[in-house]
């Protein structure tokens, strides 16, 4: 259950980030309460994993999901570029996220 929670804490970390980017371009309520509720989410569904997950597991598998997560969706929802050395980090990313749960 604990990884089901760190995905999901993952996911909201995306939401949050990806607010952070729409309240900039649009300065509206909508935004900000999406921004808040998502890092809260994140926070939340963070430490609950982290009770049985080790602190640094938890803690870099969280930000692998948020960062590549946010790099993702900022290319597909903000035009931002997809050169292929990009996408290759973001692979590495995701495949470190996933070398932790194999090993943990």
């Amino acid at each position: 259950m604990s990884w089901i929670y760190l995905v999901l804490a993952g996911i909201f970390e995306m939401i949050g980030v990806t607010m952070i980017n729409s309240l900039h371009k649009n300065r509206n309520w909508q935004s900000l309460f999406m921004l808040l509720g998502g890092f809260g989410a994140s926070f939340l569904f963070l430490a609950l994993a982290m009770e049985k997950l080790p602190m640094g597991t938890a803690y870099a598998v969280w930000t692998g999901i948020g960062a590549s997560g946010g790099a993702i969706l900022g290319m597909i929802l903000y035009g931002e570029a997809k050169d292929w050395k990009r996408i290759l980090f973001i692979m590495m990313i995701l495949c470190s996220a996933i070398g932790l749960k194999l090993i943990s």
